[in-house]
């Protein structure tokens, strides 16, 4: 297989340039995942778009969804940087791996949302019909049933594009899970 080179500012397009500079200034670098999708003319402006659209989710529900669904999907680039940006949001390195194990024992609101997350992800979109009632019951809406889809393939998009290209991890790696607990 053909092994991905991470691009720098100067092997992609203008548009993507300006798109590499609005990165650097707004996080202090380009991350590698980031400009890999730039070997697209199209891809990183696109996703960007998708990333940063409106949802019904804080950000440290965004956080909950991103680090189950990449554990699932086994992307270590991916669990590195949520873990990171996680942290970032006020999780603990407990509460990480938690979220990582699918289940928040430590909040009842995010155990129903990541339990959901996961099993959307995992059975592509064919769960049971009792955690989307428990979704429900946690306080969340049809709303964000569709946000929550949205956010899964979101986050799909740039497991699956690390775990084809295997582009080196530019964030600290994250903790392997010991055992997903029964």
């Amino acid at each position: 297989m053909e092994t991905f080179n991470v691009p720098t500012r100067e092997e992609v397009s203008e548009q993507n340039q300006a798109i590499f500079d609005n990165l650097k200034n707004a996080l202090g670098f380009v991350p590698n995942l980031y400009a890999t999708m730039a070997h697209s003319e199209n891809a990183l402006g696109n996703y960007l778009q998708l990333q940063q659209g409106k949802t019904s989710f804080s950000n440290k529900e965004k956080e909950v969804i991103n680090l189950v669904v990449s554990q699932g999907n086994e992307c270590s680039y991916c669990q590195s940087a949520h873990t990171a940006i996680s942290k970032m949001n006020g999780f603990t390195d407990e509460q990480i791996l938690d979220l990582r194990s699918g289940k928040a024992s430590f909040n009842e609101k995010f155990d129903a949302l990541v339990k959901l997350a996961s099993e959307v992800n995992l059975n592509r979109g064919k769960v049971d019909a009792e955690l989307v009632e428990n979704f429900y019951s946690a306080g969340y809406t049809k709303g964000h049933l569709v946000d929550l889809v949205v956010a899964v393939a979101d986050k799909v998009v740039m497991n699956y594009l690390h775990n084809l290209t295997q582009i080196p991890v530019d964030f600290p790696a994250a903790p392997a899970l010991e055992s997903v607990e029964a």
